[in-house]
């Protein structure tokens, strides 16, 4: 129902226009008070769809976020209130969207550069006539108060609905998850904690009843801090390298180590961390002894075939194809 960022932040400056048409005013949507009543959003989303999602993935840490990818048919349901905030994009998709809550009217179009935000707490009928291909993330109120709280901002409850909304910037990022998330289990947890501190605040910055501008100092990280930083990303222990160690250890926010870490390296935590993987694959494929199957699990992928397909998006070549030319 619901589809490269800034080199430093990973967040554009540039303002979106509204293109949905209302018949009244957008309005800030007010969370339902009795948190039993708010269903959890993938599953309130698959009762919606009707269908298995493509992909989800996540984890119980709520700085991960889940992040799932569905394609569905024509909808016409009520979707019942959330317990996290929804923020989609769309891929290869051109649909009207309509969305009605009491008196409220509002429609928009489906289709790549656009976002469609569900806040917590909101329940609204949807009418969507065909086909969609979308991406989602679900964004908890939590991580939204706590960005709020790194960056010095008093916390955002008012998020604003949004249907089939401009947002280059958002819809970037998430269409990123459909490449990114390779099977790594280190490289899909980090992924997807930057990808929630980046998402979180452009939500703030941009789609809140009181927008802020939520900019990180400027300056990288000290050597000894970013020295640290590289000792976690080459551990071997996936649970040493989640953002929240990374920032700790360099004794500032979540907020502020991912643009500090680019500046000091020119790549982002995660893209470092996949480098270093794709020179740790290629150094194990030299040695013909080591079966590929084997190669793919010491580096933490689920399998050899999500090791295979994130070998080949980042060299061109397969590890079986590459390994023989390197003989």
């Amino acid at each position: 129902m619901v589809g490269s960022s800034d080199a430093r932040t990973g967040i554009s400056n540039e303002e979106a226009q509204q293109s949905s048409q209302t018949s009244a005013a957008t309005e800030t949507l007010k969370p339902i008070d009795d948190p039993k009543e708010l269903r959890p959003a993938d599953r309130e989303m698959a009762r919606v769809l009707n269908t298995p999602p493509l992909q989800i993935a996540g984890g119980i840490d709520p700085s991960q976020a889940l992040i799932a990818h569905w394609q569905h048919g024509a909808l016409h349901d009520v979707v019942e209130p959330m317990s996290d905030h929804v923020v989609m994009t769309y891929i290869d998709t051109m649909q009207r969207l309509a969305r009605r809550s009491g008196r409220s009217f509002a429609s928009g179009t489906a289709r790549p550069g656009a976002v469609t935000i569900i806040p917590a707490g909101s329940s609204a009928r949807w009418d969507i006539d065909g086909k969609v291909d979308v991406l989602q993330l679900y964004l908890s109120q939590a991580t939204i108060d706590r960005i709020a709280a790194e960056a010095g901002k008093t916390a955002a409850n008012d998020l604003l609905e949004r249907t089939g909304h401009p947002d280059p910037t958002i819809s970037r990022l998430l269409t990123m998850a459909t490449d990114a998330l390779e099977g790594g289990a280190a490289l899909d947890t980090l992924f997807r904690q930057q990808l929630t501190e980046l998402i979180a605040t452009r939500v703030l910055s941009s789609h809140t009843g009181t927008p802020t501008n939520y900019q990180p100092p400027l300056g990288g990280l000290s050597p000894s801090a970013l020295r640290r930083a590289m000792e976690r990303l080459r551990s071997e222990n996936d649970t040493d390298v989640s953002l929240a160690a990374l920032a700790s250890d360099a004794g500032i926010s979540r907020f502020h180590f991912c643009r500090a870490f680019k500046e000091s390296t020119g790549l982002s935590p995660h893209t470092w961390l996949r480098q270093h993987r794709l020179e740790q694959a290629k150094a194990m494929l030299r040695d013909p002894s080591m079966p590929i199957v084997s190669i793919a699990a010491e580096l933490g992928y689920g399998s050899q075939t999500a090791f295979a397909a994130a070998f080949r998006r980042l060299t061109g070549e397969t590890p079986t194809d590459w390994r023989r030319r390197a003989r």
